[in-house]
């Protein structure tokens, strides 16, 4: 029998969904940091929004009672 003729088995490597999977997992966790932050940055600019509204509500009625007393 000659060498050449003869299959060699191939070495068992780490499974390939392995790595794959580490990927998915990193590529998730990133996500979710990513929504989280831009959730933070949105909850900010509508709280600060609805402060300047707050403010211009109170602006009107305090001209509007100032108006009526007269």
């Amino acid at each position: 029998m000659e060498p050449s003729c003869r299959k060699e088995k191939p070495k068992p490597k780490e499974p390939p969904y392995r790595g794959d999977k580490a990927k998915q997992k990193s590529a998730l966790q990133e996500l979710k940091q990513r929504q989280r932050a831009e959730i933070y940055a949105l909850n900010k600019v509508m709280t600060e929004l609805e402060q300047q509204q707050f403010e211009t509500f109170c602006k009107q009625m305090q001209s509007q009672n100032e108006c009526g007393q007269h």
